[in-house]
């Protein structure tokens, strides 16, 4: 059993300096959770942020520099970034390292980065299901992670220890552990995540193209559905399109059931079928109690 008091890891480093690696720093920090925690950004003026923050010991947009001496690395850019910044860091990382992101979509970036990786450097993808709709490294805070699920998506093969070592990281933050196949995170996470953000980008974006004089009483009489609508439709538009480029089969495939599902409402609305839709509204309220019970609410 490790040492709750003791740092798990040496030096923890994190390659992108926005909502989520900014609070994942400041948690690896508050918690004492390794020796010194840096971060690389690609924007100069994000890394000078970070540092007058004070969630991070150093900053700097010099990949190589920053990963040298790290023993755990995680990648919190984009996932369509993630190839990119794997090849430029690969030569500097150190043998035993451990590479970790938290990306939304898993299988790809298992083929992204894997392949980069130098032998005796292992890979453990991580997803933290947390966040806000705002960005940048101000948004960050440590608790972010409090009661919140941790997916990690390990390959065939990778040690027990190394998989343990990053959980044990996650559960320190706050998070609660749960190990998938990264196929299966990446079907599950198509319909609680992915098709929710989808629908909401779309909503919102017709409400954006209705005549002026309506769009304004819309936004005035916004009532509780639309406002969680824009909230979801205000998250980083480079984070959600990568998201969709690059788990394209699961998301295509739940948004075909909802486009059938949708159709069904549809035809009930159209032919006054009221028990029809009594019988899925009561069918759908099971599920946000299942939610409240689980304490994802």
């Amino acid at each position: 059993m490790t040492n709750a008091s003791a740092p798990l890891f040496d030096r923890v480093a994190i390659i992108g300096i926005g909502l989520i690696g900014s609070s994942l720093a400041r948690a690896v920090k508050e918690y004492g959770l390794a020796r010194s925690v840096v971060g690389s950004d690609r924007s100069e003026a994000v890394c000078a942020k970070a540092l007058e923050l004070g969630f991070l010991d150093a900053a700097t947009p010099d990949l190589g520099e920053v990963v040298a001496a790290a023993d755990l690395v995680v990648l919190c850019v984009p996932v369509g970034a993630c190839a990119e910044v794997a090849e430029r860091m690969a030569p500097h990382l150190r043998a035993g390292a451990i590479v970790s992101d938290v990306g939304s979509v898993k299988m790809a970036v298992l083929r992204d980065v894997s392949p980069h990786l130098p032998e005796g450097v292992h890979i453990v993808p991580g997803h933290p299901v947390a966040g806000t709709e705002h960005s940048g490294p101000e948004a960050g805070f440590a608790t972010l992670f409090q009661g919140r699920w941790c997916i990690l998506t390990p390959p065939p093969g990778a040690p027990e220890a190394v998989v343990e070592k990053v959980a044990e990281l996650w559960r320190r933050c706050g998070s609660k552990l749960e190990i998938m196949e990264p196929a299966h995170h990446d079907r599950v996470l198509a319909i609680t995540s992915h098709l929710p953000h989808l629908i909401a980008y779309t909503i919102v974006g017709t409400a954006s193209d209705l005549e002026e004089d309506t769009k304004s009483e819309v936004i005035k009489f916004s009532a509780g559905g639309f406002r969680d609508f824009t909230r979801i439709a205000a998250s980083d538009p480079i984070m959600w399109r990568d998201v969709f480029l690059n788990n394209r089969e699961a998301v295509l495939e739940i948004l075909q059931r909802f486009t059938e599902d949708l159709t069904a409402l549809q035809r009930a609305i159209r032919w006054g079928e009221g028990d029809t839709l009594q019988e899925t509204f009561t069918k759908t309220r099971a599920i946000r109690r299942g939610i409240i019970d689980a304490k994802q609410a």
